[in-house]
């Protein structure tokens, strides 16, 4: 399991939710999956058990895990977890619209630039010029 990145400037344990956080919207990770125990992702990523343990409390706060006494951490699988996430990102999308229209850059174009970008993304060429 590949959940840090040693270059990344955020800390570790932010790195392990988000890590996690992804395989659940992506359904890698569905509702009632048990996540590794802290004591064995800990070894498995090189880490401090306390890393892992703050990056579960972090999850479960956030909703994304619940805890069973003396069983481990499991996966929560609320779909409105991704329903949120998905308003989280309108929410960006409008405000950089917004921030484009407002220096006078046509929403129209925009959208055409990022359908040309992400079609090369797909086809696997250069990111952007």
């Amino acid at each position: 399991m590949n959940l840090i990145n040693f270059q990344d400037s955020r800390p570790i344990y932010e790195q392990i939710v988000e890590n996690f956080k992804m395989q659940m919207y992506k359904g890698i990770l569905q509702e009632g999956d048990q996540m590794p125990s802290v004591r064995s992702l800990a070894v498995e990523l090189s880490t401090n058990p306390n890393t892992v343990q703050k990056a579960y409390a972090e999850l479960e706060r956030q909703g994304f895990i619940y805890t069973v006494k003396g069983r481990g951490n499991f996966v929560k699988g609320d779909a409105l977890l991704k329903d949120n996430k998905k308003k989280e990102l309108v929410d960006k999308i409008v405000e950089l619209f917004m921030e484009a229209h407002e220096i006078g850059l046509s929403i129209d174009e925009l959208v055409s630039d990022i359908k040309e970008h992400l079609a090369r993304i797909e086809s696997g060429e250069k990111k952007y010029d």
